[in-house]
């Protein structure tokens, strides 16, 4: 299998899926979300999992869903606990980037609602401080490139994706295509092209 898709990772709120098809309409990728992927094959929506199978039992069908993945070309969007699954990750970053989307606390605080809902992994009594906490330092280990989205719009995280990648790939030559076939100008044509960037510049991502 070619090493040239994209994983992106990050906290609940980051973006990830979001992010993840307007990438994919730039790069001319397919898109896959692995959460809705882990819905479909266990016919169930991702509370209803942890709520059903615990903490662990979802960690392994998360793991087992995501180590399974089989793809090219393709912008993947993952859960944000699937740092908790060595296996996933190992092989998420032998098909591909890794790309962590940072955002502080206090961002991700505002933009989340009801965290249960979401299917976010939550031990007994943990809050989104302690969980971010504990999260960050994974993401940070396994990311080949970081990306810091605090207080841009989504016209400059693309930008700043595409800096950091197009670096990444020159100095890796698995996917010189890339550097040689999408310019930032394409990036920009692009992009005004998707109405969820037709947004003041006061505001940021959601």
């Amino acid at each position: 299998m070619k090493m040239n898709n994209i994983t992106l990772i990050g906290m609940p709120g980051a973006g990830k899926s979001t992010l993840g098809v307007v990438l994919a309409k730039i790069l001319g990728y397919e898109f896959l979300d692995s959460d809705l992927l882990i819905q479909k094959e266990e016919k169930r929506r991702l509370y209803q999992i942890i709520d059903e199978e615990g903490e662990e039992g979802f960690k392994t069908i998360e793991n087992r869903v995501n180590a399974s993945i089989d793809t090219e070309n393709t912008v993947i969007a993952t859960g944000g606990s699937v740092v908790y699954c060595s296996e996933a990750m190992e092989h998420l970053k032998s098909i591909g980037k890794v790309v962590y989307l940072s955002l502080s606390l206090e961002s991700l605080e505002k933009r989340l609602g009801n965290l249960k809902k979401r299917g976010v992994l939550l031990k007994e009594g943990q809050t989104l401080k302690s969980l971010y906490e504990e999260r960050v330092p994974l993401y940070e280990k396994y990311a080949d490139i970081v990306v810091d989205e605090e207080g841009k719009i989504w016209k400059q995280v693309c930008r700043h994706f595409w800096k950091h990648y197009r670096q990444g790939l020159l100095s890796n030559c698995r996917s010189l295509l890339f550097a040689e076939c999408v310019t930032m100008n394409e990036v920009n044509s692009n992009l005004i092209f998707f109405p969820v960037l037709c947004i003041e510049k006061s505001h940021t991502i959601e």
